[in-house]
């Protein structure tokens, strides 16, 4: 089976706030620039980031007022609202009022400039049925945005953001260690979905555990990345890393494993 139906993305939590396996330091607003700029220049036409990751929609926002309207059509840029961040604490926190979801809405567009993507943050049954995120998705609309997604964590939203016709979109982890939303990405498909599946790596645990060669790490993200192409989908694989050299080896190591795919 051909897989040129799935692509690979950016996951930019990185580029914001630590995050992963070896939780460092975030990268200077230089190198950020840098690295988005690399990877739109390696046709990544995909970028997701969110509220809640620090300052990654401010460091986005900065590269995309760099493009032309031509450019900028060239890609999506999708972020989450629902979960946020506080600068004060340098902690995420969970908020799902409409109130709360229309401000955090308002800073992302006013960091972004426009919002191709609106997904929901730390979806729950419970607020993927609440009239507040129904209001919370009419002012989205209002605003322009008509493409709308849920980024999950538990099968039964999962089952729910499958059957609406609300969301086109659906996001979760989905890697070696933790396969658990195979069955979504079934239904997903047969909902015509498009699917983002993040974490390949397991947030960088599966490269760098102690017990593993640096060594044989091409051949883990081959591996890794095989694992998940072994599913039919169409969407993306959401790459986390904020290294362009990291991210030249992930576009390789995906490249091997869709050709031996085929």
């Amino acid at each position: 089976m051909l897989h040129s139906e799935i692509k690979l993305g950016l996951g930019l939590i990185g580029i914001g706030r630590q995050w992963g396996h070896a939780d460092v330091e975030v990268p200077e607003e230089a190198r950020v620039f840098d690295f988005l700029k690399g990877a739109y220049d390696l046709n990544v036409d995909f970028f997701d980031c969110a509220a809640s990751y620090g300052s990654s929609e401010e460091r986005l926002g900065s590269f995309l007022r760099t493009l032309s309207r031509e450019q900028r059509q060239r890609i999506t840029v999708s972020t989450k609202f629902g979960d946020h961040w506080d600068d004060k604490t340098r902690n995420s926190y969970v908020d799902h009022s409409f109130k709360a979801l229309r401000a955090s809405l308002d800073r992302s567009l006013s960091s972004l400039g426009e919002i191709d993507v609106l997904q929901l943050h730390k979806t729950t049954p419970q607020v993927l049925k609440s009239d507040d995120l129904r209001r919370a998705l009419d002012y989205a609309r209002d605003k322009g945005i008509s493409r709308f997604g849920a980024s999950v964590s538990d099968l039964e939203s999962g089952r729910m953001v499958c059957e609406s016709d609300v969301f086109s979109i659906i996001q979760f982890p989905y890697n070696l260690e933790n396969a658990r939303f195979g069955e979504i990405i079934d239904l997903a498909e047969e909902k015509h979905k498009l699917v983002l599946t993040n974490r390949p790596f397991a947030m960088g645990k599966f490269l760098y555990d102690e017990d593993r060669q640096i060594a044989d790490k091409k051949a883990r993200q081959i591996e890794a990345y095989a694992f998940i192409l072994q599913k039919k989908f169409h969407g993306y694989i959401l790459s986390g890393t904020k290294s362009l050299g990291h991210l030249r080896e992930n576009i390789e190591a995906f490249r091997i494993a869709s050709q031996a795919a085929i």
